[in-house]
């Protein structure tokens, strides 16, 4: 398996991917446009080449990162991917500097797993709703949302 930045001729992948959580209510559908137009905040995981999993790395503010689209193909769940993708994530946050990273999440427990805390989903800053303001949960929300703090991010 090959950790790696995503390239153009993964989106296709990315979106069956997400596409595949979204129709089951797992996370957020993405258009094809809009992961065209957010493709280098993607790392993907490759085996045998093909795309297995995914997961996007966004910038919200300058202390804080959200890990977004995390997506692992269902034949190979269970195989470390889905915690390699969040590590290649964290490496990459923790080289811009970003000193927090967060998600919003129906699994918590994994990211527990991975040194993530619970948090009040208020405590986050507005601009974290932003993908809020779409989503048909709005007012029902069952997300968890989860904080790491990066020891030592190179500022």
């Amino acid at each position: 398996m090959n950790i790696r930045s995503a390239k153009i001729s993964d989106a296709k992948a990315i979106h069956t991917l997400i596409g595949s959580y979204a129709e089951r209510d797992r996370m957020l559908f993405r258009s094809l446009a809009d992961i065209y137009e957010n493709l280098q905040t993607f790392t993907v995981a490759e085996l045998d080449g093909n795309v297995i999993g995914c997961c996007a790395l966004e910038i919200v503010w300058a202390d804080l990162a959200e890990i977004k689209s995390l997506a692992v193909d269902g034949a190979n769940k269970q195989t470390g991917i889905g915690r390699a993708l969040v590590t290649s994530a964290l490496e990459q946050a923790t080289k811009l500097g970003v000193p927090k990273v967060f998600a919003l999440t129906l699994e918590p427990e994994f990211f527990i797993k991975s040194g993530f805390n619970v948090v009040e989903k208020d405590t986050l800053p507005m601009k974290v709703w932003s993908d809020c303001a779409r989503c048909p949960k709005q007012q029902n929300c069952d997300e968890t949302a989860v904080i790491k703090e990066i020891l030592n991010p190179d500022i």
